[in-house]
C-alpha cells in the first residue's frame, strides 16, 4: 500500500541561488557559443555584444557559487553530509541508483533512494554534484577569469602552455556543463511524475511516494504532515 508524504528538502536561500545559478550558466553556455563558433550562431547581435554578456554572466555565476558555498558551509554546515558520497554510496549505492535510473524506473519501480532534509541527494546526485560543484565549477571560474585579464599574466600563460591551452580547457570544461544540463533536466523528470522533482525548486516541498512495509497493518502507520 502507498501514501504520499511531504518533504521540505529545499529552503529559500537554496532555490533563489539555484534559479539565478541555472540562468547565469545558460546564458553562459548560448554566449560562449556564439563566442566560439561566431560565424555560425549570431545569437546575441555582434561579438562584442555576446562577449559582454559572457563576462556579465560570469561574474553573476562566480558571485552566486561564493554565495552558495558560504551557506552549506557557514549557515546550513551541511556541505560534506549533502555532496560528499559515504563508503556505502561508493561500495553499492551508486549502482543500485543506476540499475534503477536505467531499468527498474521502465518497469514501475520505487527509488531506492528515499528524500529526506538531511540526505535529499542519492548517491549519484552526490557523486555528480561533488564534481560538478567543487570541481569543475571552480576551474570554469577560474580560468573565465584567467581569460578576463589576459595582460597582466601573460607570461605565466606562456610558460603554462599559451593562451590558446587556457581557451580550449575553459572550452572543454564548458562542454561538461553543457552536457550536464542536459543529463540533469532528464533526470529530473525521472520522480513519480514528470514534475515530481521541479516543484521543490518552486516551493521547496517534495512529495514522496511511500510504500507501507507492512500494508495488512496500516491502522498502525501514522503518517508525517
Amino acid at each position: 500500500m502507498k501514501h504520499n508524504e511531504m518533504v521540505y528538502v529545499t529552503p529559500m536561500p537554496v532555490r533563489i541561488w539555484h534559479w539565478l545559478n541555472a540562468f547565469g550558466i545558460v546564458t553562459l553556455c548560448a554566449t560562449g557559443l556564439q563566442i566560439r563558433f561566431p560565424e555560425y550562431l549570431p545569437i546575441f547581435g555582434t561579438y562584442k555584444a555576446a562577449i559582454r554578456l559572457h563576462n556579465t554572466a560570469g561574474a553573476v555565476v562566480s558571485i552566486s557559487y561564493m554565495l552558495w558555498l558560504g551557506y552549506y558551509l557557514v549557515v546550513a554546515k551541511s556541505l560534506i553530509k549533502l555532496y560528499v558520497p559515504t563508503l556505502e554510496d561508493l561500495k553499492s549505492g551508486i549502482i543500485r541508483q543506476a540499475y534503477f535510473y536505467f531499468l527498474t524506473y521502465f518497469l514501475g519501480r520505487p527509488n531506492p533512494h528515499r528524500t529526506k532534509p538531511d540526505n535529499k541527494f542519492n548517491p549519484m546526485q552526490k557523486a555528480a554534484y561533488l564534481i560538478i560543484m567543487l570541481v569543475l565549477l571552480p576551474l570554469v571560474i577560474v580560468s573565465g577569469a584567467f581569460l578576463m585579464y589576459i595582460a597582466p599574466l601573460r607570461e605565466l600563460f606562456l610558460l603554462l602552455g599559451g593562451i590558446k591551452m587556457l581557451v580550449s580547457a575553459h572550452f572543454l570544461l564548458s562542454c561538461c556543463f553543457t552536457a550536464f544540463l542536459f543529463v540533469h533536466i532528464y533526470l529530473a523528470t525521472l520522480g513519480h511524475t514528470p514534475l515530481a522533482h521541479f516543484k521543490p525548486m518552486w516551493n521547496g516541498w517534495e512529495e514522496e511516494v511511500i510504500e507501507d512495509d507492512n500494508p495488512d497493518n496500516t491502522g498502525d502507520i501514522t503518517h508525517s504532515k
